[in-house]
């Protein structure tokens, strides 16, 4: 099989990614995050969830492609796009025949083939849930394990990384926990870009019609100004990491 299970089709993002960017939600996770706002691409067999041929969705991305212009392209997300790895192996190679920049917005949680579907992509955008596997578990549900060996893929085959962190109040907002995460992220190579998130409430409505209880029932949004130094500092280890050595002039006679 290799049609492509997608849970719906954005043709105006301007925040996944560099860019204007078409935005691919492909249907299915694993992981059940207490924050989650689309609770409804969790399960495979959501009647919402389309089959669509890899040629059809090269083919509607090409009509966008005159948006997209020198920064802009197609961003595969989800749910988990690692969970359908035969539509992205076979979808991923016609983006790129077509000229089209590709990134993956992903936690990394998927079914393997790592490296084949990395050497197709040219940016992810991962998703840190969190850098213990005791937090992972709470936040997620899940081990860390799988999350952590995609990420040793990539930094092994030098992809670039944008770094995204969901910041909610109670769970990953103390001063303790972002140091923590800003230690951790210095482990890492490279990285390009590190975006806090603040947690919103926007799908917790989707978890009524779906008759699921909301983990965060009763839990605040975070503003984004709440989150201005940190997102200050992170980004100001990012200039001290990438910054060119500086080599001394040799002295003319």
């Amino acid at each position: 099989m290799c049609d492509g299970l997608i849970h719906s089709i954005e043709s105006m993002g301007l925040v996944d990614g560099p860019g204007i960017r078409t935005v691919v939600f492909l249907q299915g996770c694993r992981l059940r995050c207490q924050y989650c706002h689309n609770p409804d691409t969790w399960t495979l067999s959501h009647p919402q969830a389309k089959p669509m041929r890899p040629e059809a969705l090269v083919r509607q991305l090409v009509r966008f492609k005159p948006y997209y212009g020198r920064t802009g392209g197609v961003t595969f997300s989800g749910g988990e796009p690692l969970l359908q790895t035969h539509f992205l192996l076979r979808v991923l190679p016609l983006c790129r025949q077509a000229g089209i920049h590709i990134c993956l917005d992903t936690a990394g949680c998927g079914m393997g083939d790592y490296e084949k579907i990395l050497s197709l992509v040219d940016l992810v955008l991962f998703d840190v849930k969190h850098y213990t596997n005791e937090g992972y578990r709470q936040v997620t549900g899940q081990d860390q394990s799988e999350s952590l060996r995609f990420l040793e893929t990539a930094q092994h085959m030098g992809t670039p990384l944008w770094i995204r962190h969901v910041v909610v109040p109670g769970l990953t907002d103390s001063n303790s926990h972002l140091q923590g995460l800003r230690a951790y992220l210095k482990t890492l190579t490279h990285v390009e870009r590190v975006e806090l998130l603040p947690y919103h409430t926007l799908g917790v409505s989707k978890y009524a019609s779906l008759g699921l209880p909301y983990p965060l029932e009763g839990v605040p949004s975070k503003k984004t100004e709440d989150l201005a130094l940190w997102q200050q500092l992170l980004q100001q280890d990012l200039i001290s990491v990438n910054k060119p050595h500086h080599i001394p002039s040799q002295p003319t006679d």
